[in-house]
């Protein structure tokens, strides 16, 4: 982080406060920035970071989720694939918060039951989502984007005072970095390409430190050496956070999972198959309803 980066970013942020204040605080975005919940730490103490069981999900009738049961080791980068209606996005919706099930448990960690808390505790908690379309205050900069999402007291007294310590201004300088964005810094986020919105996205979750991050289809619309440079940045993640990667990109599977990590199959709402990639690819079942012949 160079001393210009540092005085610039600083410097923009100031003349956007005001008029970003209200959507940070009571935006959709605005429920990532919540109250902070007083003790409750996951306890990871077992190795599970993650654990559904049975977990239905109805709509009209129609079972979106039906008895999904799904384990995600703490640490570890889980893969989901599974035709369209599978039941991915409602499986996050719960994680979340977003849905509340039917039936069924959802923990994080071995203490915290989800499906007794809302929105923003879940995001405070350290679960972060990303959408398949980016989400970035295109108006600021880089920069800006990523104190936005700092994990502090965003109550507008406090952000009205607030100047940023040398220990944040590391940790920004350290998430550009790792985004690839660092160049860009103090570039408007809304001439971003559409890969590297999708880079700060990621960013601006990390900035906030989640234990878990769910990433829904996250280099759809990216070229090749986009692609590419995600899977990087996801495996330079794996081991600091648990991370679970809905994607239909099985080149992008491939590269996530090296051959050697658990891919889950998702059909109807329940695990269709589990196992490594090429033991998934070579299930019958799997092929019949997903792959294609």
């Amino acid at each position: 982080m160079t001393p210009d980066l540092m005085e610039a970013g600083a410097k923009a942020l100031e003349a956007h406060r005001a008029k970003v204040e209200q959507e940070v605080t009571s935006g959709d975005r605005g429920a990532s920035f919540g109250r902070v919940l007083h003790g409750a730490e996951p306890d990871f103490a077992h190795g599970v970071a993650l654990y559904l069981d049975d977990i239905t999900v109805s709509f009209d009738g129609f079972r979106a989720l039906n008895a999904l049961s799904l384990a995600v080791n703490v640490g570890e980068l889980r893969c989901i694939i599974g035709p369209n209606g599978a039941g991915k996005t409602t499986m996050m919706d719960v994680i979340t918060g977003k849905t509340r099930p039917d039936a069924g448990t959802a923990s994080f960690g071995s203490n915290i039951d989800l499906l007794r808390l809302r929105e923003n505790e879940i995001a405070q908690i350290g679960i972060g989502r990303k959408f398949q379309k980016p989400t970035v205050y295109e108006q600021l900069s880089v920069f800006e984007n990523l104190e936005l999402a700092l994990k502090a007291d965003r109550r507008a007294r406090a952000s009205l005072f607030s100047r940023l310590s040398g220990v944040q201004l590391d940790r920004i300088g350290e998430i550009l970095q790792l985004i690839h964005l660092l160049p860009d810094a103090q570039r408007t986020a809304g001439l971003l390409s559409h890969g590297q919105k999708q880079w700060l996205e990621i960013g601006m979750l990390l900035m906030q430190d989640p234990k878990l991050l769910l990433l829904d289809e996250p280099v759809a619309g990216m070229t090749d050496e986009e692609t590419e440079r995600t899977a990087e940045l996801f495996l330079s993640l794996e081991g600091q956070h648990s991370l679970v990667v809905v994607e239909h990109d099985m080149k992008f599977v491939d590269q996530l999972t090296e051959g050697r990590k658990t891919v889950t199959v998702l059909h109807e709402g329940s695990v269709l198959a589990e196992g490594l990639l090429s033991d998934v690819q070579a299930n019958e079942k799997v092929v019949e309803v997903y792959l294609g012949r």
